[in-house]
């Protein structure tokens, strides 16, 4: 394998990982330049052990051997644990003292795109998820062939029922409950068949064949048409509740009893009533999309609660940086360091929803009910060009500044009025713009949307509806 240098789309070097469309913006050489300049940072750092899994979409296999060869080619040993959720390949990297590991996965993305998750041992200089800086400092590496020499080993591993067994560790529900999980067709599949005939009560599973076309529905939870079929078995078995994941199982989705969307942040308020009472006075963190009711009752419930940028890298650095014990993203990825490793496990999420309504004494549907209530769009997601996204926010900002409104800008713009707040954000893994607006009333929700719709006007765009 020649030295030669590599230039990666600028498009697809995002914050906090890598991800582009396969054969247009992403492509075979890509993976293996990725696995010479992970190698060489690893090596560099006094590590020496990779591991590598990949999901269910139709070219990451390719992808993977690619990325494989490319990590051999620098002296590093790399351990191959196949197919399996994103969840699983970090579990496999901290479980396994390896000094790194990558995941082959487009997550929530469209069929056509794929792209890779990195982290480095926390032990290492550079250490943790890898985003940002260090993905720049990746992609320059490549461009000037500043690769590491060497000849690696390879072997594979099968984790699946080591990590099960993890995952049964944190169970901790004395009743048994019905619950409907729908894996959308992604990689959390063959772990959740494993793991449901392990758990008491009744467990029935949608689409849990793993099939990178996603016939049945897009493995997005975050929108609402990607639970219909969810909510639907929900109903026609009687279930307690039901879950969902996006493509490579870190994003959890939730339906209660009543076929209600128990969204991201809830659930967050959900487990932090939980884990304050082990973890007093807790930093516990969230994105900058979630509810100002999930601040106000961390608060009200003893803990600091810390708003923080949108990715999963980040909010993984956040929570190293606060010794957070709990942190979460209205997406669905939800991270627990109590009793778990830090890192965003849809799976575990899972376990430790049906440990609190369990143990609760009452149901999911009665719990979102204990939440205090407002009035709020989904999240509203429309397409902008890659080059333009960015270029539209700093513009809103700039308008905003010289008006002299009360802007967050910690990412995108949170807009606080009397009303309540509303949002802008680029979305830094989809050719999309992110906003969502929060009020006390219809009234008050109807002026936001209209001052968010005047701003995007201004840039060219139009507000979708709600």
């Amino acid at each position: 394998m020649a030295n030669t240098p590599h230039t990666f789309n600028p498009t697809i070097i995002r914050e906090y990982d890598i991800r582009g469309i396969v054969d247009k913006t992403l492509h075979i050489a890509d993976a293996s330049a990725l696995g010479r300049a992970f190698g060489t940072m690893i090596i560099r750092a006094g590590g020496k052990k990779v591991i590598v899994g990949y999901d269910g979409r139709t070219h990451s296999p390719d992808f993977e051997a690619a990325l494989v060869e490319g990590l051999l080619s620098t002296g590093c040993d790399v351990e191959r644990i196949g197919l399996g959720p994103t969840p699983m390949l970090y579990f496999a990297v901290f479980s396994g003292k390896a000094s790194g590991g990558i995941m082959v996965t487009g997550s929530h993305n469209p069929s056509d795109q794929n792209g890779f998750k990195m982290l480095m041992d926390k032990s290492l200089p550079g250490g943790g998820p890898i985003y940002g800086a260090a993905i720049k400092k990746l992609a320059a590496m490549a461009a000037q062939a500043d690769y590491i020499t060497g000849k690696g080993s390879e072997h594979k591993t099968d984790l699946r029922d080591i990590y099960v067994e993890r995952l049964l560790q944190d169970y901790k529900s004395p009743k048994p409950l019905k619950v409907v999980w729908d894996c959308g067709n992604g990689a959390a599949g063959e772990i959740v068949e494993r793991l449901t005939k392990k758990l008491p009560g009744e467990h029935i599973l949608l689409f849990e064949d793993i099939d990178g076309n996603f016939p049945n529905h897009h493995p997005d939870p975050t929108e609402a048409k990607n639970l219909v079929d969810l909510q639907k078995a929900v109903a026609d078995n009687k279930a307690d509740l039901g879950i969902a994941f996006d493509g490579d199982a870190d994003r959890i989705g939730a339906i209660d009893g009543q076929g209600r969307i128990v969204a991201g942040d809830q659930l967050l308020a959900l487990y932090a009533a939980e884990v304050l009472k082990t973890h007093p006075g807790a930093a516990i963190i969230a994105d900058v999309k979630a509810s100002q009711i999930l601040f106000d009752h961390v608060a009200s419930l003893g803990g600091k609660p810390v708003m923080w940028k949108t990715g999963h890298s980040l909010i993984k650095a956040k929570m190293a940086e606060t010794q957070s014990p709990l942190a979460g993203e209205m997406s669905g990825h939800i991270f627990f360091a109590d009793k778990y490793y830090g890192f965003d496990d849809a799976i575990y999420a899972g376990i430790r929803l049906l440990s609190i309504v369990g143990s609760s004494g009452t149901s999911l549907a009665q719990l979102r009910d204990s939440l205090p209530s407002t009035i709020a769009t989904p999240e509203l997601r429309f397409p902008v060009e890659e080059a333009k996204k960015f270029g539209v926010v700093e513009d809103v900002k700039k308008r905003l500044a010289k008006a002299g409104a009360k802007v967050n800008d910690i990412d995108g713009v949170r807009v606080m009025t009397e009303d309540g707040w509303w949002l802008l954000r680029a979305s830094n893994t989809q050719a999309v713009l992110v906003a969502r607006a929060e009020a006390q009333s219809e009234a008050g929700l109807k002026r936001l949307k209209d001052q968010l719709g005047i701003q995007l006007r201004e840039s060219g765009l139009v507000l979708p509806a709600a």
